[in-house]
C-alpha cells in the first residue's frame, strides 16, 4: 500500500500537537481530501473551508472586497487573508490557503494558467509563497496540493 502524501505532514503536526485548518479555491477540497487520508487525522485536522466564489471568500474568510478589487482573488493579499480567515473561524493552531488559476482558460499575462499562491500561518507568522505551475487542470491542482504540503513542513521545522 502507498504511503499517503500527508504522513509526514501529519507525524509533525501530531508530535508539536497542533491542530491544522484550510482554506482553498482552485484545488477544490484536494489538500483536505489529501490530509485526511491519513489514518487519525481527526488528532490534527479541524477542517477546511472549499471558498472558490469570491462572495464566499469574503462572506466566511473575511477577505476583504478592497483586497479583491486591488489584487485580485490570485495573490499574495488575498491568500493570506484567506489564511487568517480560516484560522480565526476554526481556532485552529495553523491554517493554510490556495488560490490560483488550475486552467485550461482564466490566465493573463501577469498571471498565466498554472500560477498559485499558498499562505500559512500560525497567528504570528505569515509565510506566502507563489507558484508557476505547468500541466492541465488536474496537475496543477495535484502539485499545488503538494507545494502546500511541503510549505506545512517547512513552516513546522
Amino acid at each position: 500500500m502507498m504511503e499517503p502524501p500527508a504522513k509526514k505532514t501529519a507525524e509533525l503536526l501530531s508530535s508539536k500537537g497542533l491542530y491544522l485548518s484550510v482554506a482553498e479555491s482552485c484545488t477544490g477540497g484536494l489538500l483536505g481530501a489529501t490530509l485526511t487520508d491519513v489514518a487519525g487525522s481527526s488528532q490534527w485536522f479541524k477542517g477546511g473551508v472549499i471558498a472558490y466564489a469570491n462572495e464566499l471568500k469574503v462572506s466566511i474568510l473575511g477577505v476583504s472586497r478592497q483586497t479583491l478589487r486591488a489584487h485580485g482573488a490570485v495573490s499574495t493579499e488575498t491568500a493570506m487573508e484567506m489564511a487568517d480567515g480560516i484560522r480565526r473561524l476554526t481556532g485552529s493552531d495553523i491554517a493554510v490557503a490556495i488560490t490560483g488559476i488550475a486552467g485550461p482558460t482564466g490566465g493573463s499575462p501577469e498571471k498565466p494558467v498554472g500560477t498559485v499562491f499558498i499562505a500559512i500561518t500560525d497567528g504570528t507568522r505569515m509565510n506566502v509563497k507563489r507558484f508557476q505551475l505547468k500541466g492541465m487542470r488536474r496537475d496543477i491542482r495535484e502539485q499545488a496540493t503538494l507545494r502546500a504540503l511541503e510549505l506545512i513542513e517547512e513552516f513546522l521545522a
